[in-house]
Order: structure tokens, then C-alpha cells, then sequence
């Protein structure tokens, strides 16, 4: 179902076309066994008056039969649509269900959460952006709860909602809800989930999925559907590198001969130079075309029909990359396995893997480990049994082209098929070889994929750096309007911090627009992502012991609050700038307010867009009166005590 728009009625073209230009947010949701993953989703389409009303009256109906909320309306059974679902009241398979709002179109896969259907919620887990890992604030954190934030990292998932839900059942307790944070945060350090938010909620009476509930005002953050249409994920795909399995060869007449097939990764155009692997001959790419006629360019997911310049010979299993950007050509590799089949995999026994688009026999010479995903520590195994995940290596009768998973969730994948059944009995993520065993420490010394146990982004102690440069490292965030003087501050912040003899540096935001954020706009999901990089980047220089000076707008609470998880609270100083409206538009002097005025500036704070100040600073500064060498001096006051070793 759709979102409804006024273009409807006026010119349906136009709506399609707007709704074609939608980005697509592919989630799951997961965890434990009766957390309210289905009721979630049903909750979430309710909310947003995504479901038909005569669907709507069947659900009601149901409820009455197998309803297990004891109210009119059971949300779970919009997607536990199996007998033996509704019956039990679990869900069993992954169900998909489909809907868009203003901003984005969305596919919802609901996961199983019982241990013996692991091999579900990892199918439903493969092709996704983002996962909502649910958790019931009655129990906290369960041994399904990390089974599946392990297998979220494991493929690769780059955002992570951890929704506490039940909030109602523990009276809306905060410190419940931060116990909670707490305890699931100390176990995520050791995985590799770098955009994890946390989020209250009770999805049976929709407290924080599309409205913010008033049960819990101590909660300032967003609720899920606002995160939802925000995350940002344009630069989650690979546009580097150019990856094209050939799925197709189009010869419909003496006159065309294309090759068909979805861009995995990386884009193409017209008279760019290609490489076909095996073959590894070149040509140049004459034209794309797709159904609707020919474009100047392909990237990912987009599904075309490539022609040559160059008659030569290329076939299905073949894949297509630019010269200088080639994959890697492997008969043996490493890879981490999950395994779906209920006869336990065998080394030494004959299989067909199949990656992209081509198969090919092999067997699984050895397990390395197998991963206890409930404490992820590595045990010694010969074999893998139904939903167990372990290292193996494998050699293949012919080479294909692939990369490693973290590099490409495309050519880096691959699934076992049994030769007898043609059952698919395991999925796997291939490992990079510098990951192989003996190149980079020892099985012992490495994380799940190979990785250093600790978090990957901290993996020294940081103490050390702060001790050789005799300070603690901090982050001065600066927030206010367009012209109250952050910049200002922070540039004679900076000269103070280094004339005292500490090391700090400063992230000036529209410095940032100009290198690392160009490729940005002034879009909420921008703006967002925009403050998730500064925040990425100001950790990293904490870690290595320096004082942070990042002065940006970030107008809204919930980006301030999601780049404070980044930072850290114990190293975040927040400071508000608090200048008037009128002043910030007396001091500009390059205009701006005078052209968002004009409406030649569309979203400009203050103007066209909303502030939200802070609602507890760590410190409020009033610019009307004081010069900015006062208000600066304020600042070092303030922090001094902060940093001093």
C-alpha cells in the first residue's frame, strides 16, 4: 500500500513518478522469542493507516479467534499468516510486507525468533539496509537477543535500532530502559555495529512507533518511524567498485547482442573500458539500456542490458569489471558459514556453490572454529550442525570472481547446494585474505570475521595516547543558528587551548561540506548523516587523545543525540550558543537570511527549517553582550577542569 498524496487525484502520473524517485529502506525485525516483533509491524502499518479497511475488519475478526493481546485488534497476525502461526501465536517463516510513506518506500521482513529457525531470520537478514533488534524490557538482553545482533553483524547490516519494547509492563521506567542500554552496549563493543540507536517503546499500545508517547517524556529522541524515514543510507552501497554478473545473454536479432544482469556494485557508463573475468579480454561499453529506454549511467541495484563495442565472448557466470578495479580470482578461500540443513556439513564432501550468477563444484576442506554466538567465543568443531556458524575454507573446482563480504555484500556472498537434493544447506561470507589465518595473528588473537575482539575503531587502549599528551580528551560541541558566532568561538577556543599547551582541533562544519560531506545536501536524511560523519570523526581524534572543536547548526535533538552515542557521553561537552533570531540575521554577511527570506535558499534553519534547541546543555552561552574573546574564555573555563591530566 502506498502513501496517500493529493497528486493522486490531480495528475497520477506525477505521483507515480515522484514515487518511483523514492529511495527503498529494505529492514527486519528480530530477537527473541514473544518480544513483539509482529506486533511491531502491525503496530507500525496501523499507525500509519497502511492497512485497508477490509483487511483491517478481517484482522479484527481474527483477533477474536487467535488474537493473543486479549484487545479487539492483535497487530501480530498482519504478518503471522500461517495456520500453525496463529495457532501458536510464533511466527515461524519470514514474512514480507510492503508500504511507503512521503519520504521512502519501505520492505519489512519479519523474522522468527525461536533458535531452530535461525536459518530464517538470517535469509530475511541477507539483503537488508537496517535491522530493528526487539527486546523485552521484562527479561533485557537474551541469549536470541545476541544470537541475532552476532548474525546482523555477521552479514554485514549497517544500522541497528535496538527497540526496548514492552515499556508499558515495567511501568515506562527509564532506569529499566538504561540498564537495558547498558547491558546490550557492553556486549555490541565486541561486534562490529557502528550505527546503533536505541529507542523505548510499547508497540501494543504505539508508544514511540509513529507518535512520541507521552508515557515517557524523559525520552527526547525520535520515535521508530522517524528514524526510519531518516537513516541515512545513500553511502551504504559500493560505488567504487564495478561488479557485473552476467545473468542473461540478449540476442534477439543479427543486429543486437547485449548482456543482461543487476549491477552489484560501483557504476558504468557509456565508453567506459571493461574487463570480462575469466576471460579477462576488454572492450568498451557501447550503450545501457533498460525498459525504458537508454541512460548515461548504472549503479546499484538497477537491472540493465549492457552492449560492446567488441565482439567478443561473454557468457552467463561471467562478470564484467573496469581494468584498473578487479576482483579477486580464487579457487580457495575462507569464508564464515551459516549452516541451514538439518544433515550436518561434511569436509571433504561434494558441493555446488553458487555466487552471483555462476556455480560451481567444491568441497569444505576444513572448519577452523565454530562461533558460540551466545558468548561469541571459538570452539574447536569438525563439522556444523543445523543453525551453527563457523570459519571454513573451501577449494573449488574452477576460479570465480568475488570479494570479500565487507567489501561487497554481492560478490562476497555465496550459497552451498546439496548435489543430491539441490536444497540450499548453507549461506556464507567470504573473508578477506588478508584475514587468512597465519597472515594476521592467530585464530586465537582475531574477532568473529577475523576482526580484533575489542571494538574495531578503539582497538588501542586510548588512555595510553592521553597520558603521552598529558590531557583528556574531549569533544566541544557547539550547536545554535546560522551566525550566533560557534565558529567564532571555536577558532578562539582553539588558539586559547594551544597558548594553555593542550592539543586540540577544530571541525568546522561548512569546512567539512567542502571534502568529506560535498557529496550532502540540506535534506533532513543529509543533515543527519552530515552530523553522523562530523561525530564519527570527532571519535576517532578523542581515541587519539586531542580536544575536539565541532561547531555546526545540527538543528535537531535527535542527530545531537545520536552523535553524543558516537562520541560518548563521558567525552561530549555540548555548548548552545543561544543568540537571537534578529541578531544571527544582523551579522550575516554573507546574506543568507536574506535569500532563505526570498525563497532562494529552500530548508534554511531558522527560516524554513525548525531549531531544536538543546534541552539540557552542558553549557548555555548568551553572544548578546559578550565578545567573542568572553564568550571563548567561558568555554576554556568551563572545560578546563575537563581536560587537565
Amino acid at each position: 500500500m502506498s502513501h496517500q498524496s493529493d497528486l493522486i487525484a490531480t495528475d497520477i502520473e506525477a505521483y507515480l513518478a515522484q514515487h518511483e524517485r523514492k529511495d527503498l529502506l529494505r529492514f527486519l525485525t528480530c530477537g527473541s522469542v514473544d518480544d513483539g516483533k509482529s506486533t511491531l509491524i502491525g503496530r507500525l502499518l496501523y499507525d500509519s493507516k497502511m492497512i485497508y479497511e477490509d483487511q483491517l475488519e478481517a484482522m479484527k475478526k481474527d483477533s477474536v479467534r487467535h488474537g493473543t493481546t486479549d484487545t479487539e485488534f492483535d497487530p501480530a497476525l498482519l504478518t503471522d499468516g500461517l495456520k500453525a502461526e496463529r495457532e501458536q501465536g510464533i511466527t515461524i517463516d519470514v514474512a514480507y510486507r510492503y508500504f511507503s510513506t512521503a519520504k521512502r518506500k519501505f520492505i519489512i521482513a519479519d523474522t522468527p525468533g525461536h533458535e531452530q529457525y535461525t536459518r530464517n531470520m538470517a535469509t530475511g537478514a541477507s539483503t537488508c539496509d537496517l535491522a530493528i533488534i526487539l527486546i523485552d524490557a521484562r527479561h533485557g538482553v537474551l541469549t536470541q537477543t545476541r544470537r541475532h545482533s552476532f548474525i546482523a553483524s555477521l552479514l554485514g547490516i549497517k544500522h541497528i535500532i535496538v527497540a526496548v519494547n514492552k515499556m508499558d509492563l515495567v511501568g515506562y521506567s527509564q532506569e529499566v530502559f538504561e540498564r537495558i542500554v547498558k547491558d546490550y552496549t557492553d556486549f555490541a563493543a565486541r561486534l562490529e555495529l557502528n550505527d546503533v540507536r536505541f529507542l523505548p517503546m510499547a508497540a501494543l499500545r504505539g508508544d514511540n512507533v509513529v507518535n512520541k508517547s507521552e508515557h515517557m517524556p524523559w525520552y527526547t529522541g525520535s520515535p521508530l518511524m522517524y528514524l526510519l524515514e531518516h537513516v541515512y543510507i545513500a553511502s551504504d552501497a559500493n560505488l567504487i567498485d564495478f561488479r557485473f554478473p552476467v545473468q542473461y545473454v540478449n540476442r534477439p536479432n543479427l543486429d543486437f547482442r547485449g548482456f543482461c544482469g543487476t549491477v552489484a556494485s560501483g557504476i558504468v557508463r557509456p565508453g567506459d573500458e571493461v574487463m570480462v573475468f575469466p576471460s579477462r579480454k576488454t572492450s568498451r561499453v557501447k550503450a545501457i539500456h533498460t525498459f525504458e529506454g537508454e541512460v548515461e549511467q548504472a549503479m546499484p541495484p538497477l537491472a540493465v542490458t549492457l552492449t560492446l563495442e567488441d565482439e567478443i565472448d561473454v557468457s552467463r557466470g561471467d562478470m564484467l569489471v573496469h581494468p584498473n578495479n578487479i576482483p579477486l580470482i580464487a579457487t580457495h578461500f575462507e569464508a564464515m558459514l551459516v549452516w541451514m540443513a538439518e544433515e550436518p556439513m561434511q569436509p571433504g564432501r561434494q558441493y555446488f556453490l553458487k555466487q552471483t550468477t555462476t556455480m560451481t563444484p567444491g568441497v569444505i576442506t576444513d572448519v577452523r572454529y565454530r562461533i558460540d554466538v551466545n558468548t561469541l567465543h571459538r570452539e574447536d568443531a569438525t563439522q556444523l550442525a543445523l543453525n551453527e556458524i563457523g570459519r571454513c575454507v573451501f577449494a573449488l573446482e574452477k576460479p570465480i570472481a568475488c570479494d570479500p563480504y565487507r567489501k561487497n555484500r554481492t560478490s562476497g556472498a555465496f550459497v552451498v547446494i546439496d548435489r543430491l537434493t539441490n536444497n540450499t544447506v548453507g549461506a556464507g561470507m567470504i573473508i578477506d585474505r588478508n584475514q587468512s589465518v597465519g597472515s594476521v595473528g592467530s585464530i586465537e588473537s582475531l574477532g568473529p570475521l577475523g576482526l580484533d575482539p575489542k571494538d574495531p575503531r578503539d582497538s588501542t587502549d586510548p588512555t595510553m595516547r592521553e597520558q603521552a599528551l598529558h590531557q583528556h580528551a574531549l569533544t566541544v560541541w557547539l550547536t545554535g543558528l546560522s551566525g550566533s558566532g560557534k565558529s567564532s568561538i571555536a577558532e578562539r577556543l582553539e588558539r586559547r587551548l594551544h597558548t594553555e599547551g593542550f592539543h586540540a582541533c577544530r571541525l568546522d562544519g561548512d569546512n567539512l561540506r567542502l571534502g568529506l560531506n560535498r557529496d550532502l545536501a540540506f535534506s533532513e536524511a543529509d543533515r543527519a548523516e552530515n552530523i553522523r560523519r562530523i561525530a564519527e570523526v570527532a571519535r576517532l581524534f578523542n581515541q587519539a587523545g586531542l580536544i575536539v572543536l565541532v561547531p555546526v547548526i545540527a538543528p535537531f535533538q535527535t542527530d545531537r543525540q545520536h552523535a553524543a552515542e558516537i562520541i560518548g557521553a563521558d567525552r561530549l561537552f555540548e555548548v548552545y550558543v543561544d543568540t537571537p533570531l534578529e541578531v544571527c540575521e544582523e551579522r550575516d554577511v554573507k546574506g543568507l537570511y536574506q535569500k532563505a527570506r526570498a525563497g532562494e535558499i529552500p530548508d534554511f534553519t531558522g527560516i524554513s527549517s525548525p531549531y531544536e534547541p538543546p534541552p539540557a546543555p552542558t553549557l548555555r552561552l548568551t553572544t548578546v553582550g559578550h565578545t567573542v574573546e568572553e564568550s571563548a574564555d567561558g568555554v576554556f573555563r568551563a572545560i578546563v577542569a575537563r581536560i587537565r591530566l
